[in-house]
């Protein structure tokens, strides 16, 4: 039978999280899904873990040479079979019930090429935040290609679920940038137009560690600016969208390291709102700057 969703994990590196991590999408229930995992080249036991877990679940899983992140997503969305499919961390834990109620969305909402659900952290000993992140909240009930564009509204990688046949049509996952979800999300979004965000589901449960990819701000925010130049240099909103972006950056450094902040000044100062209205984060204490 052809299932409904499928999910698609590229796996690195993650030998303590990886084993929960599958059994948490193979515990889902109420809809037909298959779980499709490619390990990246993993040098820890991630192999050998998922081989076992393989055999005894029955998912699809690929194990070869490291090719990168993106890389990995394109090769498991190619053999992906599913009316609708998302990705899904090696490290995360995916919730009761997630695949049925965002597929269920998808059913009710046929316009729509992409949701999005909410998130909630998962700290260490896999205790599960109370909260969902309120980063992610505030961009329901829809996020519009100008919205995420201009760093407005964000969108977790982890708590999408898409339409296949339509983001094969856009070309996937792009190759050039190392990570893989918001070079995807602005092609969504300039292609097909605004996408449902809710506030009903929760897709992800994501662990916090000192490994995520977010906490090397410098490198993220100086993909994020090649991204643009690339793809909408010659878009009216792009001088905007860069100023905005490098407040952002200096907002995400400002939070972590003021002395690093500090030194990053020159290379994203100007003279919009936004950097000004980020600029009194130096003198606030972190622990007041979650968000």
């Amino acid at each position: 039978m052809t299932p409904k969703v499928s999910v698609i994990i590229a796996s690195y590196n993650h030998e303590p999280y990886v084993e929960k991590a599958v059994r948490s999408v193979m515990a889902q229930k109420g809809v037909d899904f298959e779980l499709i995992v490619v390990d990246d080249g993993s040098k820890d036991r991630s192999p050998e873990i998922l081989k076992r877990l393989a055999d005894e679940l029955g998912f699809t899983y690929v194990h070869r040479p490291n090719k990168g992140a993106v890389a990995t997503y394109n090769e498991a969305l190619a053999m992906a079979r599913g009316l609708y499919v998302c990705s899904f961390s090696s490290d995360d834990i995916m919730p009761p019930d997630r695949l049925k109620k965002q597929s269920d969305f998808l059913d009710a909402h046929p316009d729509a090429v992409v949701c999005f659900g909410q998130i909630v952290p998962l700290y260490e000993g896999d205790k599960i935040g109370t909260e969902m992140d309120r980063r992610y909240l505030r961009s329901v009930p829809q996020v519009t290609f100008e919205e995420s564009f201009l760093g407005r509204k964000a969108l977790h990688g982890c708590a999408e679920m898409f339409v296949r046949e339509k983001i094969l049509a856009i070309g996937g996952y792009d190759n050039r940038y190392f990570f893989e979800d918001y070079p995807l999300y602005l092609k969504i979004l300039c292609h097909y137009g605004p996408q449902p965000v809710s506030k009903d589901f929760i897709c992800c449960y994501y662990r916090e560690h000192g490994d995520n990819m977010h906490v090397n701000n410098d490198r993220i925010f100086s993909e994020i600016l090649r991204i643009l130049a690339d793809n909408y240099s010659s878009h009216p909103l792009y001088r905007k969208a860069v100023r905005c972006w490098k407040a952002n950056w200096f907002s995400a450094v400002a939070s972590q390291n003021k002395v690093k902040a500090i030194a990053l000044i020159p290379k994203v100062f100007s003279f919009s709102p936004r950097f000004w209205m980020r600029l009194p984060k130096l003198f606030v204490p972190r622990k007041w700057l979650k968000y």
